[in-house]
């Protein structure tokens, strides 16, 4: 095995074995690699389940409210903050939300908490020093929940666009449902002008549809995208409305029923997400045809969803980021499809094709991918050039070849949404490794690495790596196992020698930990640039994708 200071091939074996061994203990028996919603148990979820009990249910879900306000009381950090995770630097965005909401339900009880997480605020640079024009809104939201602005001062949700269904679901995509129960929540209880007031009478039922729709494709279960923030905004609204009285009875329902026994409630669960990285970087660590894997494939096939999504106007095909009833997702889905015609059998054919062809219909006119609205105006939500090169990956795995007029227009678009130090941003991911890695790949197989998008893009990656071997954001940060993994991935698919990335491996094989595996990072954005998380099922998939190619490549 040819190597510059990576060890043996049996160091590097070991590696791959444990870190396969790892990842294959989290693998439950119908084949979701699980790390369980305890990982995901947030501040915001929380913050949000407890306001809306405020509001849907004080008297009957008063043990619910305080239980959620002592874990927040129990989460802040000593320096009077919050984080998205409890555990982590305090951030902006839970910290305002935070201490909104435990005002909003006993400003007696928690002055304490309040004031410190004001103090908090205050010191950060108020809201307005928040580099999230979205957070800032939400933030602003709960600050008028709790009496610290005036209703005329929060954001108007204008309502009367619901007349327009099409520009309404462009104008806020993935926040159809929240913007929609909020802005019908600001008909009652903000000052509107004679012809705001007449518009919204219009459009009101037109939004509430847009919640109902939602809601019922989860079965009427009584939660949205099964995340307590999401279903805490859309809850709150309802209820201030005095709109959806049975939706608002079924969110109570779910909120004691999803309840954790620290008080805690989670966001969306991530069964996609945690398993197709899993799945693809043991695919490319050598473990194709392991038989476990057999599971995981029928799984994706199982979860695909038949039925089209009708708030976002999106036909059938897609795979979500959770369950089987999910919101439609153009990453998860093209990675999924990439997973799956990675994998042996032929029994996921149909669902490789059927997602292919959501994957065309769903590309903007621009020729990019957001999150699944086409020419979605929403900067969270897309268009985003990870996402984009994730797709036409996923387009080319599932056989369109890389002349298609649709990689073709991709490849222009994420020409023209290159930085000018040669990097590409991401909307669901930290900026900017992993999104110029992803981007150097979609070029490089589409058999474009001597494009000068994927020749400075390229450049970048190797001119900032850390001196220690690793990848961080780009900035000097240290390095992660996630980023490192992608740089050293998307290199070498790009044609570098593996002499170029050795000292990103060795990094790799030195950042095990005792047990065999690799420690997460909160790398995703949760809200981009403000709230972050970590996924192990990503940290130990990358990890094995970047081992298995370089042991291929040294060969």
């Amino acid at each position: 095995m040819t190597s510059v200071d990576t060890g043996t091939a049996e160091e590097l074996e070991t590696a791959i074995a444990d870190g396969a061994r790892v990842l294959f203990a989290a693998q439950r028996q119908d084949g979701v690699f699980d790390y369980g919603a305890s990982s995901l148990r947030s501040t915001l979820a929380t913050a949000g389940a407890i306001t809306a009990l405020h509001f849907a249910d004080p008297g009957g879900a008063a043990d619910l409210i305080a239980a959620g306000v002592d874990r927040l009381r129990r989460t802040r950090n000593d320096d009077g903050g919050w984080a998205m995770v409890p555990g982590l630097p305090s951030e902006p965005g839970p910290t305002a939300v935070s201490a909104a909401a435990l005002h909003l339900v006993d400003p007696v009880a928690n002055a304490a908490e309040v004031a410190a997480g004001r103090r908090w605020m205050a010191d950060y640079g108020g809201l307005e020093a928040i580099p999230h024009p979205e957070v800032v809104l939400w933030c602003r939201q709960f600050y008028g929940f709790a009496g610290w602005l005036a209703p005329h001062e929060m954001r108007r949700f204008p309502l009367e666009l619901a007349l327009l269904p099409g520009l309404y679901r462009r104008l806020f995509d993935l926040r159809l449902p929240m913007a929609s129960a909020l802005g019908l929540a600001q008909t009652r209880h903000r000052p509107l002008t004679r012809l705001q007031r007449l518009l919204a009478r219009r459009a009101e039922p037109n939004a509430l549809r847009v919640v109902r729709q939602a809601f019922e494709h989860e079965g009427s279960a009584g939660s949205w995208s099964e995340d307590a923030w999401v279903t805490g905004l859309v809850c709150t609204g309802l209820a201030r409305a005095g709109l959806g009285q049975d939706m608002v009875d079924a969110a109570v329902g779910w909120f004691r029923r999803t309840m954790h026994a620290d008080g805690s409630w989670a966001t969306t669960p991530l069964d996609a997400a945690w398993t197709m990285y899993a799945v693809r970087g043991l695919v490319e660590a050598g473990y194709r045809d392991d038989p476990r894997l057999a599971a995981s494939r029928d799984l994706f096939v199982a979860l695909q969803q038949h039925r089209p999504f009708l708030a976002f106007g999106c036909p059938p095909g897609f795979w979500g980021w959770s369950g089987a009833h999910g919101w439609p997702a153009v990453l998860e889905t093209s990675e999924i499809v990439s997973v799956l015609a990675k994998l042996p059998g032929s029994g996921q054919a149909g669902a490789v094709r059927t997602a292919a062809g959501w994957l065309r219909d769903r590309q903007d006119s621009r020729g990019s991918w957001g999150l699944c609205v086409r020419n979605t105006r929403v900067a969270n939500s897309g268009p985003c050039p990870m996402t984009t090169a994730q797709a036409v990956d996923a387009l080319l795995d599932a056989g369109v070849l890389a002349g298609d007029t649709r990689v073709r227009r991709a490849l222009r678009w994420l020409g023209r949404a290159q930085l000018p130090d040669g990097s590409f941003e991401s909307v669901w991911y930290r900026e900017h490794t992993m999104g110029t890695a992803a981007v150097l790949e979609a070029f490089a197989r589409s058999g474009r690495t001597g494009d000068e998008t994927a020749v400075r893009a390229r450049s970048w990656l190797l001119g900032t790596r850390n001196a220690d071997g690793s990848w961080g954001d780009g900035h000097g940060a240290p390095g992660t196992v996630e980023e490192t993994g992608w740089a050293v991935s998307s290199l070498l698919a790009a044609g570098e020698e593996p002499a170029a990335v050795a000292t990103g491996v060795r990094w790799l094989l030195d950042a095990r930990t005792a047990e065999g595996g690799w420690t997460p990072e909160p790398v995703h954005e949760y809200v981009r640039r403000v709230s972050r998380y970590a996924n192990p099922g990503f940290t130990h998939g990358m990890a094995l994708r970047a081992l298995g190619r370089y042991r291929t490549a040294a060969r």
